[in-house]
């Protein structure tokens, strides 16, 4: 099937792509004490010179004590973690590059690969890192409204630093999304209740950062039904729930919903074969963004448990996306191994595309 759809240019405001292709959002964890090093910024330019047309970051952490739960995961507040981004941003601009950094709080997701402890309270909404299963405290109203200044005061220093938009991380279980469900979030307040409710913590954190940020600046929101603590959960279990749960975050400022699915090419509701992202753009008229495992045979939750997957067919990405299902297409193992993906595909190289193995994970190439 031809290939030059993805190739085409794509614009949002002030965001200018020259084709359809994002570097997903992967977490590397090879920022010591969370400041991106030199290799981080070499690893971004790498595929910045390879024409991905736009690169979203790993997910970087916003200033709230709780917000990592991994000391090598990137910060992105204090002095020596955004001189670093500066360096990001600055050699993927030098390479032709664009560039939006991902803004992650996790929440009480716990991480079962590192035992370091938060050196301050666990934010979530109910105090459940999964349903039933206490991890801390619900958060009090000012935990609330400190967290929703730190995501708009990240936002504003990503603008500063010359990022070309910004991504929130609210999906995979972590804090924006445990908010949405219902499985983690029994408050009772204005944050809690209704699903339109349960999306008020969301709303309010687009609302500070367009504030913060103005009209025009591009903001993208990650989003997922599934959740690391249970693939079978669901926000919205039909079309009309889903608009209940999107509508009010479109209305609150966000421009783009990244809509994250484990194998992209699975129908979200009976009686169509809409994915996620085919589903939000219909319902809200928004830009959408299709991923899970795009280009790949296995997928990404997989190959942390040591699956290894080859290179597969994508005609059935590009049916749906000309067919318009979706605008932007994110590709996340296939470009941690080979920064030269999106070229090799553009120019028709598939004999040279390259197996994904597992041990990339611990490296930084």
């Amino acid at each position: 099937m031809p290939i030059d759809s993805l190739f085409q240019p794509f614009q949002l405001k002030t965001l200018k792509l020259p084709n359809r292709v994002v570097m997903a959002p992967m977490t590397r964890s090879f920022s010591p004490g969370g400041v991106p090093t030199t290799q981080v910024a070499d690893y971004y330019r790498r595929r910045a010179e390879a024409a991905v047309g736009l690169i979203i970051s790993e997910g970087t952490v916003v200033n709230r004590p709780s917000a990592s739960n991994d000391p090598a995961v990137p910060r992105f507040w204090g002095t020596d973690a955004l001189a670093a981004w500066k360096q990001v941003i600055d050699g993927v601009h030098a390479a032709g590059g664009v560039m939006a950094p991902q803004l992650w709080h996790v929440g009480a997701a716990r991480n079962r690969r590192s035992d370091w402890v938060a050196p301050g309270p666990v934010d979530s909404p109910s105090g459940l890192s999964s349903p039933g299963k206490q991890f801390g405290e619900p958060m009090t109203d000012c935990a609330i409204a400190d967290t929703i200044a730190a995501f708009a005061q990240a936002a504003l220093d990503a603008k500063t630093l010359g990022f070309d938009a910004i991504e929130l991380h609210g999906a995979h279980g972590y804090l924006i999304d445990q908010f949405f469900w219902d499985g983690t979030n029994a408050r009772t307040d204005r944050f809690g209740g209704t699903l339109v409710q349960r999306g008020q913590f969301a709303a309010d954190i687009l609302r500070a950062v367009r504030t913060a940020v103005g009209p025009d600046y591009p903001v993208i929101i990650r989003l997922s039904q599934w959740k690391q603590q249970d693939f079978t959960a669901r926000i919205a279990k039909t079309p009309q729930e889903m608009e209940a749960w999107l509508r009010p975050l479109a209305d609150a400022g966000a421009d783009i919903f990244h809509c994250s699915q484990r194998r992209f090419w699975e129908p979200e509701f009976e009686g169509s074969d809409l994915n996620f992202a085919g589903w939000a753009k219909k319902l809200t008229a928004k830009p959408t963004i299709t991923v899970g495992s795009v280009g790949l045979s296995g997928e990404f939750i997989a190959a942390f448990g040591g699956e290894s997957s080859q290179p597969a067919s994508l005609d059935e990405l590009l049916r749906r996306f000309d067919r318009g299902d979706f605008d932007l297409v994110a590709v996340g193992r296939a470009l941690i191994n080979d920064p030269h993906w999106v070229q090799k595909i553009r120019d028709g190289r598939q004999a040279e595309l390259m197996d994904f193995s597992p041990a990339s994970l611990a490296t930084l190439f």
